[in-house]
């Protein structure tokens, strides 16, 4: 059964972060909130977290998998940034986008796409996601929490302990934070490919 806990939007409560933060790292599968919708979060190492991602979303190796981070400084230590998408990164995080780009060794291989050897990468705007990554002081692997023939994430984190309460081990609940995913930029190719138009402006890249 899912632990479920009430944070606050604006002022997150430091004690029930640390315990989120504590729980991560011992492996925990958590459903957390971001500034474009609901996610599927856990520690970067952890395979039984990336194992059961794909289960719950039915995913296939191909699959994308995005590492949440702090900062710009954190993003950096796991995909390579050359200067012009450094400023096109720079100029649109923190915010509703994820960017493909080449992963560093830091990114373990069942990570990265197998043929391309890419991760997606992001910097959210939203306090409780930011409080937990700051209390975590890690990346969170991440995937959209869109279930398998639904064609819009669930909104409400009652919902989720609901449906999910048998599959993750934690649900982080602050309010509704949309339905829209992140805009997917890759650059991994050379030139600039919009991949998904979500919640972040694609103007600067068309």
């Amino acid at each position: 059964m899912a632990k479920y806990y009430d944070v606050h939007p604006d002022n997150p409560q430091a004690r029930t972060i640390a315990q989120i933060a504590d729980a991560v790292r011992s492996g925990a599968l958590i459903a957390y909130p971001t500034d474009s919708c609901y996610a599927l979060g856990c520690r970067i190492g952890s395979r039984d977290g990336v194992d059961r991602i794909r289960s719950i979303r039915r995913l296939d190796d191909r699959h994308h998998f995005t590492l949440v981070c702090e900062d710009f400084a954190q993003l950096g230590q796991f995909v390579r940034v050359d200067k012009d998408v450094f400023r096109a990164v720079k100029a649109s995080t923190p915010g509703s986008y994820t960017f493909i780009l080449p992963a560093t060794k830091e990114v373990p291989r069942a990570l990265m796409h197998p043929k391309k050897k890419t991760v997606g990468v992001r910097i959210p705007d939203h306090v409780v996601t930011q409080a937990l990554l700051a209390e975590l002081g890690e990346p969170l692997l991440s995937s959209t929490l869109l279930l398998p023939d639904e064609d819009e994430p669930m909104t409400q984190g009652w919902e989720i302990k609901d449906r999910l309460d048998h599959v993750v081990d934690a649900v982080l609940d602050s309010g509704d934070c949309g339905t829209e995913p992140t805009t997917v930029i890759d650059f991994s190719g050379g030139d600039v490919e919009i991949v998904r138009r979500g919640a972040g402006d694609t103007t600067r890249f068309e």
